[in-house]
């Protein structure tokens, strides 16, 4: 069962804490790819000056400013799809950005997406350590994803709680970015290898909960 429209109508931050833990499915004809969400980072609307959504509202990223459990899409580099989604009530703009997740079923189709052979286990990392390679992995595309309702049933693609406790989450500033670079909007699974990015952090940048 997918998330429900409530779950993402809440603070991005808190929505980032916990979708931790929480399972990405992919449902593609008789394929099922899964991926237990282990990185996120929260965006914050028209007041945080790294979010898409600052600028105010366009074509561009008008499903931020929509109803909650939206899939937000976009294209950076000229390279790389990155997987987003809306939280807070219809017309507030807020998100939450998927970093990296640790692949539990589908696996062959995840590394045939990315175009990849997997060796042995420390190559499953390559799968979905990184926005790029997670939205690869799952085959995500604006043209095909954005704006998709995450929590319906008819979704292909969409969050489920298979009922594992919560993690313990790591609090960290978002990386990748220069504005507002140095709030601790990034959440990560406390030691899981599959986390994008620094494994090193000092303790005057990260907190664990």
């Amino acid at each position: 069962m997918p998330l429900p429209v409530a779950f993402y109508d809440r603070d991005p931050r808190v929505v980032s804490r916990e979708l931790l833990g929480k399972v990405l499915v992919r449902k593609d004809r008789k394929n099922i790819r899964k991926a237990w969400i282990v990185e996120v980072e929260a965006y914050l609307g028209i007041d945080d000056p790294a979010a898409h959504s600052a600028a105010g509202r366009t074509l561009r990223n008008a499903v931020l400013f929509g109803p909650p459990g939206r899939a937000y899409v976009y294209f950076i580099y000229g390279n790389h799809y990155c997987l987003n989604v809306s939280c807070l009530p219809d017309g507030v703009a807020g998100g939450v950005l998927f970093r990296a997740a640790e692949p539990l079923d589908g696996i062959d189709e995840m590394a045939k997406a990315r175009g990849i052979k997997i060796g042995n286990p420390r190559d499953l990392r390559l799968l979905t350590s990184g926005p790029g390679r997670l939205a690869e992995a799952f085959e995500i595309t604006r043209a095909r994803d954005n704006d998709k309702d995450l929590t319906s049933r008819d979704s292909d693609l969409f969050i489920t709680d298979d009922g594992v406790p919560r993690p313990k989450v790591q609090v960290t500033p978002r990386i990748g970015i220069v504005k507002a670079a140095d709030l601790p909007l990034r959440y990560i699974v406390a030691g899981n290898p599959f986390v994008s990015g620094p494994k090193k952090l000092g303790l005057k940048d990260t907190t664990i909960e």
